[in-house]
Parts: C-alpha cells; sequence; structure tokens
C-alpha cells in the first residue's frame, strides 16, 4: 500500500521535511521513496507542493498520512476536514 508522507531530513534542532511517496512498510527515515512531491521548512515557515503529482497519486489510490492530509487541504489540493 502506498503512502504519502513526510521524511525527516536537516540537522539535530533544524528540521526539514520532505513529502515522498513510498510503501507503508518502508522505514520513515531511510526508506527508498518512489517519488518526492514536495518540502516542508518549518524553521524557515516555507513550503513547496506539486499539486499535478499529488492528485495523480492520490488517483492511483495512495493514501496521505494525517499530517499530510491536513498540509493538503491548507494548500487546497484536497477538500474535507481536518484528521
Amino acid at each position: 500500500m502506498l503512502r504519502i508522507r513526510l521524511r525527516r531530513t536537516g540537522r539535530k534542532n533544524q528540521p526539514f521535511f520532505q513529502m515522498v511517496v513510498t510503501e507503508k512498510s518502508a522505514p520513515p527515515k531511510g526508506g527508498r521513496a518512489k517519488e518526492k512531491l514536495g518540502f516542508l521548512d518549518p524553521v524557515n515557515n516555507k513550503r513547496s507542493i506539486d499539486k499535478e503529482r499529488v492528485r495523480y497519486w492520490l488517483s492511483v489510490g495512495a493514501q496521505p498520512s494525517a499530517t499530510v492530509h491536513n498540509l493538503l487541504i491548507e494548500e487546497g489540493v484536497i477538500k474535507g476536514d481536518k484528521k
């Protein structure tokens, strides 16, 4: 089963997250990703999401994690209630 989730990168006390499509059973930090869909930088309050590719992966059957689901609602990619 495919998941769209955040993968933490960056240094200690300087988090940086990549939004990736990966298998649900893959480890959260080191698992091989099928595709990078964007990033989230909470330190500098920057984010970028490839909305078209996210919509494609959702149409194929990938399920977003709760945090990614809330981010996609904020960005206007999907509609619904936050989790």
